[in-house]
């Protein structure tokens, strides 16, 4: 089912919202895991199990007891200046809990119940450190917190930054999606020669090259069969016209070559529905259908036989004679050789015609020579193309023109190259190279 313009733009959104929701979840995690980490249990859990610390605690005790007043009336301000030098919160206990005096507001809660020792404890504003004093006294130190506002304020500015840099990469990768599904659109609406650019090289940029080749095949195939169905609509009015003439003749007075008239046309007729068909299913058709080992040379033998040709085979280092297989399609490949030798035969003025098949080390050469006129070197570079037939067969009404072109299309199906050669002093020489890869012993 079509899908329009509208599917694209919603999958750059996903995309762009997926990253930010990457971006808000990681910032809620640190957000929620800063506001209710307990700095106390790490501390108190350190304190506990190092009695070394303890002893610094201790020891520390003692120090801050020797710097205390013993006037009670002095306290507040001994308190407020500890609490300006080491920036921090304190406030004095007495052994039953009872705040005696402190600096700074509001005034760190007292020392957790059955406590005897000092340590790390939690406070509502920021951990708490709790120093014993020899004399059974309790001084709390509160730690302010640093504001959470700034950090709050920093994730929430670098979420607004990543978010922001999101929005362009999404778009990029989108964007050139949607240019492709245009194109796509395009080729379904019938602009065979839609593309697509191709940009960067990754996942995206390899869709656009299949897309290009897809639609430049698709192009390709289209023309073919508008030109073969085009050329064999008119190919097929001439044997029709004369088998309708030939009907209408031998119903007024049957005569024996109107018969063998009637029978060579549709011979003719069933010769071109044949090669058609087989053009056709070749250009839908990559791969070989049923590829294995064929002795080229005694299937050279085999079709030139019919036409009375002189076929040889030369190995290199052996006898000739002897068998030069390759690996290949057997019918396909006597579809080849017998259009090779039909097109020598009709065009060979009734020479002699040859054929060898030679191993060598660049592969298997096949060669099919007459010594008809030749074709002229302003004809030979079409002599391949489908339908194509030069001026002199024209005018002698022979062939449609597929012959050669199958020729080429099956060669190029097993890896091999075709080309025309005019042969000294007059004739035609085709010649076919299967590649080594292809060659077997």
């Amino acid at each position: 089912m079509h899908r329009g313009p509208h599917s694209v733009s919603k999958l750059y959104f996903r995309v762009y919202l997926h990253f930010v929701a990457i971006i808000v979840v990681f910032g809620a995690v640190v957000a929620i895991g800063w506001l209710v980490h307990d700095h106390d249990d790490g501390h108190r859990d350190r304190f506990d199990a190092d009695g070394g610390h303890r002893d610094r605690f201790e020891a520390m005790a003692r120090l801050i007891a020797r710097s205390l007043p013993e006037d009670d009336a002095a306290l507040p301000a001994a308190l407020g200046q500890l609490a300006d030098d080491f920036r921090v919160r304190l406030a004095l206990y007495r052994t039953d809990r009872v705040l005696i005096a402190s600096a700074g507001t509001p005034a760190p809660p007292p020392p957790e119940p059955g406590r005897e020792a000092g340590g790390w404890q939690r406070a509502a504003g920021g951990p708490a450190l709790l120093f014993r004093l020899p004399d059974g006294r309790w001084l709390s130190a509160h730690v302010p917190r640093r504001p959470r506002g700034r950090w709050l304020g920093l994730l929430a500015t670098l979420a607004v930054v990543i978010a922001i840099g999101a929005w362009p990469l999404a778009r990029r990768i989108t964007r050139r999606l949607e240019r492709l599904q245009t194109r796509v659109d395009a080729l379904g609406a019938g602009d065979l020669g839609a593309r697509v650019e191709v940009e960067g090289s990754d996942e995206i940029a390899a869709l656009a090259e299949s897309f290009n080749y897809a639609a430049e095949r698709i192009e390709s195939l289209v023309a073919v069969q508008r030109t073969m169905l085009a050329s064999a609509s008119h190919e097929l009015r001439s044997p029709l016209a004369r088998i309708r003439m030939a009907i209408e003749l031998f119903a007024d007075a049957p005569r024996p070559e109107l018969r063998e008239r009637i029978e060579r046309d549709v011979a003719e007729l069933d010769t071109l529905i044949d090669e058609l068909l087989l053009a056709s299913r070749l250009q839908t058709v990559q791969d070989l259908e049923a590829p294995g080992p064929v002795d080229l040379l005694a299937l050279a033998a085999e079709e030139g036989a019919r036409v009375d040709a002189v076929v040889v085979g030369s190995p290199v280092g052996d006898s000739a004679g002897n068998p030069i297989g390759i690996e290949g399609d057997h019918r396909l490949l006597r579809h080849l050789l017998r259009n090779l030798f039909e097109n020598a035969r009709r065009h060979g003025a009734g020479t002699e015609i040859g054929a060898s098949v030679a191993r060598d080390e660049a592969g298997v050469l096949l060669r099919v020579c007459d010594r008809g006129p030749g074709i002229p070197e302003s004809e030979r570079e079409r002599i391949f193309d489908p339908f194509y037939r030069p001026a002199a067969m024209r005018e002698e009404g022979t062939g449609v023109g597929l012959g050669l072109h199958l020729v080429k299309v099956i060669a190029e199906r097993h890896g091999a190259s075709v080309g025309y050669r005019p042969n000294t002093p007059n004739g035609s020489c085709f010649e076919v190279r299967f590649p080594p890869k292809v060659g077997t012993s």
